[in-house]
């Protein structure tokens, strides 16, 4: 029961913390400039990514225009049968914001099965600064039960997910449960 209590705690605490760290990012071009992210877009690679690319490639391009700032180190990982990192680079102008986007369109669609569970492994083990956004773009709801039986699936245990007619958006907080875990023992040693 105690065990059941301080699991669920600690999840709370890290829904916190990711809304936390969510809102920075909404409220920080308003107040003052943030030091520089890496800024990680996995998106599915597989044939499933056809018929809602449009509309998937319009969201993220919006969602970039919001999140990007000076500085921040952009990974791109098409997951496809295998993933594979399609751009990768330090956004200093608005150039480099536009080969984002390029990168983005120009993703084709091949195999079947979206290898999400290697980007993300990847994504984590990449983190050059200490803070991190992860974007997940899955373009069917069977796309992501490949990573939630993967030994990766703990890569997602605080993530958001925002769902679509026919896809869905997860902000993945990557390399977060230590820092979850010393919250945690702060608030219940008070």
């Amino acid at each position: 029961m105690i065990n059941r209590i301080a699991r669920q705690s600690l999840k709370n605490i890290g829904i916190l913390l990711t809304a936390a760290f969510l809102m920075l990012f909404s409220i920080s071009p308003v107040f003052a400039q943030r030091a520089p992210i890496d800024v990680n877009l996995i998106i599915d690679g597989s044939s499933s990514l056809t018929g809602v690319k449009n509309e998937i490639t319009t969201w993220v391009n919006t969602r970039l225009d919001q999140i990007l700032s000076d500085g921040d180190l952009v990974n791109v990982w098409s997951a496809g049968q295998q993933s594979k990192v399609i751009y990768t680079g330090k956004m200093d102008s608005a150039a480099d914001r536009e080969a984002v986007k390029k990168s983005i369109r120009d993703l084709a669609p091949a195999g079947n099965n979206p290898d999400f569970s290697g980007a993300l492994k990847d994504a984590g083990s990449k983190q050059s600064s200490g803070y991190s956004y992860t974007l997940l773009i899955s373009a069917s709801p069977q796309a992501l039960s490949s990573v939630l039986s993967s030994p990766q699936a703990n890569l997602l245990r605080f993530s958001r997910i925002e769902e679509f007619s026919n896809w869905r958006a997860l902000v993945v907080g990557l390399n977060l449960e230590s820092k979850v875990k010393r919250s945690a023992a702060a608030f219940f040693s008070r």
